[in-house]
């Protein structure tokens, strides 16, 4: 990956459903890690053309921008694509930060590529670029628990004994962003899977 500020600022996408309803819940942890992105830039999110919210700032030494789809998770796909174009980030370039089933709660992992995992967001941004070979921040929320829906699981909130491990994994993720974005994917992994192995 190039750095962020080499040919133009870096894009992060977290993923979520819009409005109080859905904050806080696990399918949320993408808006969480950009919202404290955000903070950490000194950067506001604004309404960008009715489709997203966007912060622009700066983190390390590159510039970054952050987005926040305003659709609901499974039709993310056409905000993103449409952001991805007006900032002219290249779809390789393009980090879409993302809760996963797959992994245990709190563990983070950075990638590139390969299938969705039955992510509906993902999927639809896949379909929506015509690649799927943008890079990932996965931020494992776990398994429900005996045979609850995992459609509504992942529509829970955290628990009060899962809200700190959840805040201290979303401060991790957001630290391993700003790696990958500032180091490339390699370093980055290098990193951060040692931390939650």
């Amino acid at each position: 990956m190039t750095e962020a500020g080499a040919a133009g600022p870096g894009l992060v996408v977290g993923l979520g459903n819009p409005g109080p309803k859905y904050a806080d819940t696990r399918h949320n942890v993408g808006f969480a890690v950009v919202e404290l992105l955000a903070d950490r830039a000194g950067a506001r999110f604004r309404p960008h053309k009715g489709i997203a919210d966007v912060a622009e700032g700066r983190l390390g030494a590159g510039r970054v921008v952050l987005a926040k789809p305003r659709s609901y998770m499974n039709v993310s796909g056409g905000p993103v694509s449409n952001v991805v174009r007006y900032f002219k980030t290249p779809p390789t370039e393009l980090i879409v930060v993302h809760d996963d089933l797959d992994l245990p709660f709190g563990t983070i992992r950075l990638k590139r590529g390969g299938g969705e995992g039955g992510h509906n967001g993902l999927r639809s941004i896949s379909q929506s670029l015509g690649t799927r070979d943008y890079l990932r921040a996965r931020f494992g929320i776990g398994r429900p628990p005996g045979r609850m829906d995992p459609a509504d699981f992942v529509l829970r909130r955290f628990s009060g004994t899962e809200r700190t491990e959840a805040d201290l994994a979303v401060q991790l993720c957001a630290d391993a962003v700003e790696a990958l974005l500032s180091d490339g994917l390699e370093p980055a992994q290098n990193r951060f899977h040692a931390l939650t192995s």
